[in-house]
């Protein structure tokens, strides 16, 4: 399989402060890949340094077959990136944004008008295109906002916890969207705090205090922690907890 993400021995330091500790990690094009961790464990600055958006203190990475030491900007054209806080203008309708961040991207008029058709498409929005974003409900949004993070047919997409606030029924329906996706070739690399979630990854690493003290399936982390869910996984984890 295509590795279309690879760390060694990854490490970010702030002065005295290791954020991130010597994580070592691959993931496949097509995969559906869990960062998860508590508050502090270190997944967010392991984000930023993967996206190009943070330098690393020593080690190696490899993203969409780009070093990010020396080739930030490239990552930046081969990646998506939906952050966990809304990022769309709301005061724009969604035909203009979708148009607004075609542009950013690069593509040309044709493939603008040939994108927003397939997408307005995909999540039924024609009769909604000329409404303001503001007028969506959120579940609605965030599908927007993760469409427009694959615009440009980026080889990964890192969402940063994108189903927060959420209902479960618009949970599940983002989660098709993210496996229709995956099946189509592009990597996910999903941050999450709701372990059910977790369930759905094809395999999930979990940060503790800056280190990866977990990486493998869900059901082989659960026969290994002796555990009937993720959550449980997750708890023994945060606690110490030995596998043995």
């Amino acid at each position: 399989m295509e590795i279309t993400i690879v760390t060694d021995n990854l490490t970010k330091t702030f002065g005295a402060f290791t954020a991130v500790d010597h994580i070592s990690f691959e993931v496949q094009k097509g995969e559906i890949f869990g960062f998860l961790g508590a508050n502090g464990a270190g997944k967010t600055t392991a984000i930023r340094i993967l996206c190009g958006l943070l330098h690393p203190t020593s080690g190696k990475a490899e993203v969409a077959g780009f070093d990010v030491f020396k080739h930030t900007e490239k990552i930046k054209k081969n990646i998506g990136y939906m952050s966990q806080k809304f990022s769309l203008y709301e005061d724009l309708t969604i035909r203009e944004n979708i148009s607004f961040y075609s542009t950013v991207y690069g593509l040309s008029d044709y493939q603008i008008k040939e994108k927003t058709e397939q997408l307005l498409t995909r999540l039924q929005l024609h009769s909604e295109a000329d409404k303001l974003v503001h007028s969506l409900p959120l579940g609605w949004k965030q599908k927007l906002a993760f469409s427009l993070a694959l615009i440009h047919d980026p080889k990964i997409v890192f969402l940063d916890e994108p189903t927060g606030g959420v209902d479960p029924i618009t949970r599940r329906q983002f989660w098709d969207l993210i496996y229709e996706t995956a099946d189509e070739g592009t990597t996910v690399f999903v941050t999450t705090h709701y372990m059910d979630e977790a369930e759905y990854c094809d395999r999930i690493s979990i940060m503790v205090d800056g280190k990866i003290e977990a990486l493998d399936t869900p059901d082989i982390l659960k026969s290994q922690f002796k555990a009937a869910t993720m959550d449980e996984v997750f708890y023994k984890l945060a606690r110490g907890t030995s596998t043995k």
